[in-house]
């Protein structure tokens, strides 16, 4: 059945940066089916930038583990979808390739750091795609863009291959129009690698269930409060009815630590852009550095000039946290902060199976409206608690709110992903009927 798929997207969102106008697929699960693969995701033999000028002519030599599970079970890679530079936003709109834009409404943002793959997802281009998720990722632009994505337990998908922005938060996850494809799709990346040392043998094997009679799930109200649209967390609140409704039981939890969540996870993520970002220096990777110049000097010229305006920002931030006299000061109590939170999440899902909220405190805002940078960070404020936590969290569409996607979000305990998927397929059955 091996063969070659001929792609030509009527792109008219922006939501590739590279496409593969005849892609090989083979035998398998995924024979013939078109996929696309985020631009921070390793193919071998096809571009991968980051949507970054530093990378703009990279092609790798190897494929990322989760793009070899996809050709061994015969998917044809199409391309490599836009993104936030290096996944640093949530709003695809510090692209260095240009923003992408939301099929629901072409004025608006899809959401990022992974928009690009919501888009491609949600305007039909491509029936599944692959994004990454530091600190909601692949749900913001989901929920954005009305698809479903899902953010697996830390450790379940390897992430060799992947070009590194905070090793200990970020995860690569499934994406697509229905949360049957979501664990289709999971189904054939979540098997283990050796060459990913914080990855765990656990591997995923699971047809989604529609039962859930007596699973409780906790209703956090740190999840519905301040910052939080009105009109979406009675959005939301309607959407646990469904689940109420088909034999659920809620219950109340609290997350106290969600005080301390955004600032924590800003603290961490920096820090690590900043280690992860110093190999990008003109001699490895990248434009070729002017050897006129001392070597500080060319250093400095080189990533001015093709790091865009966030990632500098992100860059100087992580190393201001992590400079002498700062770092216990900073890094050191986020870390603090972390632990607490995670620990907050173990209690509450002591006394409930997943965890239920908005994934988004707003809609998808228009495209250049949130200038400001503490505006955009505010906006990881429900979604960055599961990456500290390790936990799997998967956003559903639910309803609209001035004509735009709102989604759920369930979140469950380490490695029970399969049961947030249950929860989001008994769901998503309920209201397609």
């Amino acid at each position: 059945m091996a063969g070659t798929l001929n792609f030509s997207p009527d792109d008219r969102y922006n939501a590739f940066i590279t496409t593969c106008r005849e892609a090989p697929f083979g035998d398998g699960a995924l024979a013939g089916v078109a996929i696309a693969v985020k631009d921070n995701i390793s193919t071998a033999g096809i571009r991968t930038t980051c949507a970054s000028r530093i990378l703009e002519g990279y092609v790798p030599p190897y494929d990322a583990h989760v793009v070899e599970l996809l050709r061994r079970e015969g998917a044809a890679i199409v391309g490599k979808t836009n993104m936030d530079e290096f996944g640093m936003g949530s709003t695809t709109e510090t692209s260095a390739f240009g923003p992408a834009r939301n099929p629901v409404d072409t004025e608006r943002v899809p959401g990022g750091s992974s928009g690009g793959s919501a888009a491609a997802v949600a305007a039909g281009l491509v029936p599944m795609a692959l994004g990454t998720d530091t600190g909601g990722s692949i749900r913001c632009p989901a929920a954005f863009c009305g698809v479903v994505g899902l953010k697996p337990t830390y450790g379940r998908v390897s992430r060799y291959g992947l070009v590194a922005y905070a090793n200990s938060l970020e995860q690569i996850g499934p994406m697509a129009r229905t949360v049957e494809d979501v664990s289709r799709l999971m189904s054939v990346i979540a098997k283990y690698d050796p060459r990913d040392s914080t990855m765990l043998d656990r591997p995923y094997d699971h047809q989604p269930s529609a039962d859930i009679a007596g699973l409780r799930i906790g209703i956090p109200e740190e999840y519905f409060g301040e910052g939080v649209d009105p009109r979406v967390a009675e959005t939301v609140r309607d959407a646990i009815g469904v689940l109420d409704n088909l034999g659920a039981d809620t219950v109340p939890v609290s997350i106290p630590g969600m005080q301390y969540a955004l600032a924590a996870y800003y603290v961490i993520c920096t820090s690590e852009a900043s280690s992860n970002l110093a190999r990008f220096d003109g001699i490895r990777y990248g434009p070729a550095v002017d050897t006129r110049k001392t070597w500080h000097e060319a250093y400095q010229e080189l990533r001015q000039a093709n790091f865009g305006t966030e990632v500098r920002r992100r860059v100087m931030l992580g190393t201001f946290a992590l400079s002498a006299g700062y770092a216990g000061r900073y890094y050191a109590k986020a870390q603090v902060a972390r632990r607490n939170i995670r620990q907050d999440f173990e209690r509450a899902l002591r006394d409930a199976d997943v965890i239920a909220g908005p994934t988004m405190p707003t809609v998808a805002f228009r495209l250049g409206e949130k200038t400001d940078p503490l505006s955009l960070y505010l906006a990881d404020i429900l979604t960055a608690p599961a990456n500290l936590a390790g936990i799997p969290a998967i956003s559903v569409p639910w309803g609209k709110v001035d004509g735009l996607p709102v989604g759920l979000q369930l979140m469950g305990r380490q490695f029970e992903d399969e049961r947030v998927v249950d929860a989001a397929f008994a769901y998503e059955q309920e209201v397609r009927r």
